[in-house]
């Protein structure tokens, strides 16, 4: 067992579906398997959704194949959510977990007030920088691995909003200037900036994370604080 830091580039130690399923499970939520091969949680409120949706391969951030979807919508009978939140394999999975925490957590998981400030106020106080070019809107971790930004939504990203010009939160790893990103995350435009502020400060956490097997691509990046 190796405790890693920086926890942005310590990968999900190919334990992205037990750790987050036992997260859920931890929270209460509800899980069946569905006839497309996934496996779907439902929070006691019915207001909140996850699912693992890697065997089903729906599609692909960066290249690389979405694993987790999360979702909310305003009424338990309501068929369509309100935003969507989309995370390829190879995510942290404490950054996933405490996003988790704190949409539970929220009384209304659809809604929110806060700017999107809030995501780089996070990403500030964990020693973040901001973007020169556009400091209101994106942050790259010290060592230029690792980006969180505000833009245009990629292909696929939707929520109950139709609009075609909406701006959603993106965020990615790459290890090696130019290599495959090693994960790559996706925020609709309707996701509640504080929630998108839970990710990101966990993912920016120096607090150092155990891992029994470490993404090769990053391993000459990460410091290992320790071994057990």
């Amino acid at each position: 067992m190796y405790w890693v830091t920086p926890r942005h580039l310590a990968g999900d130690d190919d334990a992205l579906a037990e750790r987050i399923g036992d997260a859920l499970s931890g929270l209460g939520w509800r899980m069946w398997p569905t006839s497309r091969g996934t496996l779907l949680y439902v929070s006691p409120d019915e207001l909140r959704g996850a699912e693992w949706i890697l065997a089903s391969y729906p599609f692909e951030l960066g290249g690389l194949p979405v694993a987790w979807q999360l979702s909310a919508r305003p009424h338990a009978d309501s068929s369509m959510t309100e935003w969507n939140a989309y995370f390829t394999a190879g995510v942290p999975h404490e950054a996933l977990t405490d996003l988790l925490i704190a949409l539970d957590a929220r009384e209304a998981p659809d809604i929110g007030f806060a700017s999107p400030e809030s995501v780089l106020t996070a990403l500030s106080a964990r020693s973040w920088l901001r973007d020169m070019d556009h400091p209101r809107t994106a942050a790259t971790d010290p060592g230029f691995s690792a980006s969180v930004s505000l833009e245009m939504l990629p292909p696929l990203i939707h929520d109950a909003d139709p609009r075609d010009d909406l701006l959603g939160w993106q965020a990615w790893a790459e290890p090696v200037l130019g290599a495959p990103y090693l994960w790559c995350a996706s925020f609709s435009a309707s996701v509640p900036h504080d929630l998108v502020a839970a990710f990101v400060s966990s993912l920016a956490s120096p607090v150092p994370v155990p891992r029994r097997t470490l993404p090769e691509s990053a391993q000459e990046r990460l410091t290992i604080v320790r071994r057990g």
